[in-house]
C-alpha cells in the first residue's frame, strides 16, 4: 500500500536522527535519509531541544541524507538563527554533490559553514 504521493506508508518517515556530544560544548546531528515535509518535524525537533538545552555550537552531518526539499531547509534555518541569537553556529558537514548544489543555487552556502568532513565543520565552530 502506497502513500498519495506514491511512497509507502513505512517510508514517509525515512530520517534517521542520531544527536551525540562533540568536543567541548559542541554537538553533532547525524542525519541519515530523507528531509521533507514528512520528516523535518522530527529534525526540527532534535535541533530545537539541543536548542532549548543550551547547546549554541551544532555539527549537523548531512553525509547520508539522500534528498532535502524546501522545508528541510527551512528547518537548518530555523536552527542557524536560533543559535546566532546566542553567539553560536550551525556548520554542515555534506558531500553529496546534489545537495551542494541545492546550497548553491538557493545561496545558503553564504551562511552555512559547507566541510566536506565533521572534522573540519568542528574546527571551524571555535
Amino acid at each position: 500500500m502506497t502513500s498519495c504521493n506514491g511512497k509507502p506508508w513505512d517510508n514517509i518517515l525515512d530520517i534517521k536522527v542520531n544527536v551525540r556530544q562533540g568536543p567541548g560544548d559542541c554537538y553533532v546531528v547525524d542525519l541519515s535519509g530523507e528531509i521533507d515535509v514528512y520528516t523535518s518535524p522530527k529534525v526540527k525537533d532534535a535541533i530545537g531541544e539541543l536548542i532549548d538545552r543550551g547547546v549554541y555550537y551544532l555539527v549537523i552531518n548531512l553525509e547520508k541524507v539522500r534528498y532535502i526539499d524546501s522545508t528541510g531547509l527551512g528547518v537548518l534555518i530555523g536552527g542557524l538563527k536560533r543559535v546566532r541569537e546566542h553567539g553560536g553556529s550551525v556548520n554542515l558537514v555534506c558531500t553529496n554533490l546534489q545537495i551542494k548544489k541545492i546550497f548553491d543555487i538557493t545561496g545558503l552556502v553564504k551562511i552555512f559553514g559547507i566541510f566536506d568532513t565533521e572534522d573540519a565543520a568542528m574546527k571551524a565552530l571555535v
